[in-house]
């Protein structure tokens, strides 16, 4: 998206002109919240960031004066819970994706903490943030020699049954590992013996989720899967989610101005449209635009949102990472941060 184009003052006293998104992606490249958010939280303060594009290692910068909403993505975001307060003193609003996956026997996640701190880390992001805000990821659903679908399906069940009454939703995915080069050779590099799901099996996978969801009562979605598995009560994902963002702050008139919101109240008889959002007993709003991210993967439903990550800067050494090529470059500039981590960008390049 073509966000507007404002004139910023960088820190050196040069003037740049930088694009001013009103909802924020922290991050798809890497985990913000775990490694960087004092450093997300004070470019917040600096009104400004500078962002490298992965394809052609441009720089741009990023300006936070009209960001209404962050979407937060994490496998550890327990660094948030000391500045979710600031978010509120900006009425910035904010939902976190939690990736809360049990690979720990198998050793493909060495570096993060245990489960138990994990799942204790979601409640109390819940409870500071209220329902809706903290939604689950078992992403992605590896096969290996270690892994059968069964295994799978007993580490989600243990995951859920900790979760029910604190989360909405569970959104998963199929490892692609074959159509990702990265991927596979991460996987190979560390001798993982991966298998790559087939159709027959995503479907069977799908319908025993759904039966064991009977008992847990949340909204199952897939991310950016092409298989339409709604005839077992799963939908496509919207992992930037418009309809949920003005469920949660549909009183910021200016985000949902961006949005194309309009705000109803229930007639009479209670009728509201099929497509409505409702939002309390007598108000429901309306989408009057598409709000629909273009420049994603064709299967992905997100919405319009600006990313201020960066690839190769994640430490957490997951063997099937698709954002680190190696390793030792995360690790690299992981340190490079270290030294500079006031920086306008997280590796202070």
């Amino acid at each position: 998206m073509n966000w507007p184009k404002i004139k910023i003052k960088r820190e050196n006293g040069e003037f740049a002109v930088a694009q001013s998104p009103v909802i924020i992606s922290a991050s798809r490249s890497t985990d913000i919240p775990a490694f960087y958010a004092d450093w997300f939280f004070n470019r917040l303060k600096k009104g400004y960031c500078a962002w490298t594009n992965p394809f052609n290692g441009v720089k741009s910068y990023v300006a936070f004066r009209d960001t209404r909403f962050i979407v937060f993505w994490s496998k550890n975001p327990v660094p948030l819970l000391d500045h979710l307060d600031e978010l509120k003193d900006r009425n910035i609003g904010c939902y976190i994706q939690y990736t809360l996956n049990d690979y720990v026997k198998e050793g493909l996640e060495k570096g993060v903490p245990t489960l138990d701190k994990r799942i204790d880390i979601f409640k109390r992001l819940v409870e500071k943030l209220g329902n809706g805000h903290v939604i689950w990821r078992f992403d992605p659903l590896m096969l290996t020699d270690e892994i059968n679908e069964d295994l799978l399906l007993e580490k989600i069940s243990n995951i859920a049954e900790q979760l029910k009454g604190y989360t909405e939703k569970l959104v998963f995915s199929f490892a692609d590992i074959l159509s990702y080069k990265k991927v596979k050779r991460n996987l190979d590099d560390n001798n993982v013996h991966y298998l790559d799901w087939q159709s027959e099996q995503m479907v069977d996978f799908a319908r025993r989720l759904s039966d064991a969801n009977k008992e847990w009562g949340f909204n199952l979605a897939t991310c950016a899967e092409k298989i339409d598995l709604s005839k077992y009560g799963i939908e496509h994902n919207k992992c930037i989610d418009d309809d949920l963002m003005i469920r949660l702050a549909w009183q910021d008139k200016a985000l949902m101005n961006f949005l194309g919101v309009e705000i109803y109240q229930k007639d009479l008889f209670g009728v509201i449209p099929k497509e409505a959002i409702v939002l309390s007993d007598n108000l429901y709003a309306l989408k009057k635009k598409n709000n629909k991210d273009t420049g994603q993967r064709m299967f992905c439903g997100c919405a319009n949102s600006k990313d201020v990550g960066q690839y190769n800067t994640c430490p957490h050494q997951c063997e099937y990472c698709y954002a680190n090529t190696t390793k030792a470059l995360a690790q690299r500039n992981y340190k490079m941060h270290l030294l500079h981590p006031d920086a306008e960008t997280i590796t202070g390049d």
